[in-house]
């Protein structure tokens, strides 16, 4: 019998992200991310106090990015579903509310499209209201 493959993540975080989130967690206890369609600073991932910002089912669950719980707006999720999102971080101020700001750094996206066997394969996604809770 053939063992299923792992779904592939549809959001990643590169280490120099996690070291930030390992300061903020440190300094604000449990986070969690959201990706909104906005504009400007606005369509830049957010971090915030786990619970701060409130998710609904105009929002998407796309996973965990060390040990934060990572949404989207639905509408920005109907045009990145076929892309893989890394939050890395980088040098310079942000205008946003998202809690890496008085660090001097901004949390960023990159991004690529999956392969099509990637896309066989694809991490569930789930509304803002329905998403897997951690224990």
């Amino acid at each position: 019998m053939t063992a299923s493959p792992e779904p592939t993540p549809r959001v990643l975080v590169t280490p120099a992200a996690e070291a930030t989130i390992d300061v903020l967690r440190e300094e604000h206890g449990p986070l969690m991310f959201h990706q909104s369609g906005g504009c400007c600073d606005g369509s830049s991932p957010m971090c915030f106090p786990k619970g701060e910002f409130r998710v609904s089912t105009n929002d998407v669950w796309l996973g965990r990015i060390h040990g934060c719980d990572f949404f989207m707006s639905a509408a920005q999720f109907a045009y990145w579903q076929h892309t893989q999102l890394t939050i890395d971080v980088t040098k310079g101020r942000g205008a946003s509310f998202s809690l890496e700001i008085p660090l001097g750094v901004r949390f960023l996206i990159r991004s690529r499209l999956f392969t099509e066997a990637e896309e066989q394969h694809l991490a569930p996604v789930y509304d803002g209201e329905e998403y897997p809770q951690e224990a």
